[in-house]
C-alpha cells in the first residue's frame, strides 16, 4: 500500500462484505419459498425478502465500487486522497441509508418499483453520498496523474451517479415511469458499470501480470467504446413491451446483439494479458477471481443475455425463469466476481500481510462458481418449460408453476452451495492463516545457548 489515505478502502470492504452475507442469505430464503411458498408468508412475506435480496446486492456491490476507487485513484494518481474525513461521512450516509430502507421494507413502507424500492429520504442521502464521492475522488483525480485506468473510472463513476436522479422520476404514465427506470438500470448495469468493470479489471492486470501499461490501456480504451456504442441503445430491448413506437423492437435487438462484445473483449483481454505477463504473482486467488469474473460475464451477460435479447424470441420468453438465468449469472460474473477479485487482492495489502488462505479463497471460487452455473442450467430448463406450456400452450400461471417444483428444488440447492461459498471467502479474507513454525536445532551447551 503506497498511501495512507488508502486504508478507507478497508471499511467499504468490511461493509460490503457483512451487505453480501446478508444478500445471498435473503436470496436462499426467496429460493426456499418458491419450494415452500407459505414459508414465512405472514412474518416477512416474499416481496420483502426480495426487495431485501435486490437492494442489498445493489448496495454492496456499489460499496464495492466505492471502496476499489478509493484505493485504485490515489494509487493511478500518485497522492492521497482529497479527504478522508469525507470519505468516512459518505460510508455512514450509506449504512444510515441502508439500515433505513431495511427498516421501512420490514414495516411495510416502500416505493414498489423494483430495485428503486427505497423511501425518498434514502434516495436524497444515497444523492448526497454520490454528491460527496464525486467531489472527492475528482479533486484527487484532477490534481495528480492522470492513466486510461482513471479516466474510464471516472467516466464510468460519474455517469452512474448522474443517472441517479432518474430515479427520482416517477411519471404517472405506467409506460413512462418504466422507460425513466429502465435508465437507471439498464444504464446502469449494461453501460456505466461496464467501464467501472473495465477500470477496475485493467488495473488488477497491471498489478497481477506485469504488462506493460500502454498494452492494458490500448484494450481498454477499445472495450469501452464497444460497451458505450452498445449498451446505450441496447436498453431499446425494455422498451419492447411497455407501449413505447415499434421501431425500439429493431434499436433494442440490433445494438442488444452488439452487448455481446465488450464483454467478449474484456474475457480475450484478462486472459491475453496473463499470457503474455507470465509474471508468477504470489496472490493466486485475485487472478483466478479476475479470469472468472470476465469469463462468467460472458456467458451470463453475454450469451445468456443474447439467448432472449431479440424482440421475436423476447415476445415468449420475457419476464419467465429465463430472464432470472441470465440475471443472475450476469451479475455473478461481471460484478460480484469483480468485486471480490479487488477483495482478494486489496485486503492482504490493507491489512499487511502476504496473501493468506488462498487455498480457502478459490475453494470458495469454485464452490461459488459451480453454485451459480448450475442455478443458471436449472432456471434455464425451468424458463423453457414455462415458457412452452404459459406462453405456447396457454396454461394458467400458477398450474405451470406446479410443474416446475423439480427445478426449484434444484435452484435452492444451487443456492445452498453459492452461500457455502460466500461465507468460506469472508471467512478466507478475515481469519488469518495461522503459519506454521518449524522448531529450531536445540542447542545442549548453555553457553552456546546464551550466546
Amino acid at each position: 500500500m503506497k498511501y495512507q489515505s488508502q486504508k478507507v478502502a478497508y471499511a467499504y470492504f468490511l461493509v460490503a462484505m457483512g451487505l453480501f452475507a446478508i444478500q445471498v442469505a435473503g436470496g436462499l430464503l426467496a429460493g426456499w419459498i418458491y419450494v415452500s411458498p407459505n414459508t414465512l408468508s405472514e412474518l416477512l412475506p416474499f416481496n420483502v425478502i426480495r426487495m431485501i435480496h435486490t437492494n442489498a446486492l445493489i448496495v454492496w456491490l456499489l460499496l464495492g465500487f466505492f471502496g476499489a476507487a478509493y484505493y485504485l485513484v490515489p494509487e493511478e494518481s500518485e497522492r492521497e486522497i482529497f479527504s478522508v474525513k469525507l470519505a468516512y461521512i459518505q460510508l455512514a450516509i450509506l449504512v444510515v441509508g441502508t439500515l433505513g430502507a431495511v427498516g421501512s421494507y420490514l414495516v411495510g413502507i416502500h416505493g414498489g418499483r423494483e430495485f428503486l424500492e427505497q423511501p425518498l429520504w434514502v434516495k436524497f442521502g444515497i444523492l448526497v453520498a454520490a454528491v460527496i464521492f464525486l467531489v472527492n475522488v475528482s479533486l484527487t483525480f484532477l490534481a495528480g496523474r492522470k492513466t486510461a485506468i482513471t479516466n474510464i473510472l471516472m467516466m464510468g463513476l460519474w455517469l452512474l451517479c448522474l443517472l441517479w436522479v432518474f430515479a427520482f422520476i416517477n411519471p404517472d404514465n405506467l409506460s413512462l415511469d418504466k422507460m425513466y427506470w429502465w435508465f437507471v438500470v439498464h444504464l446502469w448495469v449494461e453501460a456505466t458499470w461496464e467501464l467501472v468493470m473495465a477500470a477496475i479489471l485493467g488495473f488488477l492486470m497491471l498489478k497481477l501480470t506485469g504488462v506493460d501499461r500502454e498494452v492494458i490501456e490500448k484494450w481498454l480504451y477499445i472495450i469501452v467504446a464497444t460497451a458505450l456504442f452498445s449498451g446505450i441503445l441496447g436498453t431499446g430491448h425494455h422498451f419492447y413491451w411497455i407501449g413505447t413506437p415499434g421501431y425500439w423492437q429493431w434499436v433494442g435487438s440490433i445494438f442488444s446483439t452488439f452487448e455481446v462484445v465488450p464483454f467478449f473483449a474484456m474475457m480475450s483481454f484478462a486472459f491475453l494479458m496473463v499470457w503474455k505477463g507470465r509474471k508468477n504473482h504470489p496472490n493466486k486467488a485475485a487472478l483466478l477471481w479476475s479470469l472468472g469474473s470476465s469469463t462468467v460475464a460472458f456467458f451470463g451477460a453475454g450469451v445468456w443475455g443474447f439467448l432472449h435479447t431479440l424482440h421475436g424470441v423476447n415476445y415468449y420468453t420475457h419476464g419467465t425463469q429465463i430472464t432470472a438465468a441470465h440475471g443472475h449469472l450476469s451479475f455473478y460474473g461481471a460484478y460480484v466476481a469483480l468485486n471480490l477479485a479487488m477483495f482478494s487482492y486489496a485486503m492482504p495489502l490493507l491489512r499487511g500481510r502476504a496473501p493468506y488462505n488462498q487455498v480457502l479463497n478459490m475453494a470458495s471460487f469454485w464452490l461459488m462458481t459451480g453454485g451459480m452455473a448450475f442455478m443458471t442450467f436449472t432456471l434455464t430448463f425451468a424458463g423453457t418449460i414455462q415458457t412452452h406450456m404459459q406462453r405456447i400452450v396457454g396454461d394458467y400461471y400458477m398450474d405451470v408453476q406446479d410443474q416446475l417444483g423439480l427445478f426449484y428444488l434444484m435452484r435452492f440447492g444451487s443456492g445452498v452451495a453459492v452461500v457455502l461459498g460466500a461465507i468460506l471467502f469472508i471467512y478466507s479474507m478475515l481469519v488469518v492463516r495461522r503459519e506454521v513454525v518449524k522448531p529450531g536445532p536445540v542447542v545442549k551447551d548453555a553457553k552456546l545457548a546464551g550466546e
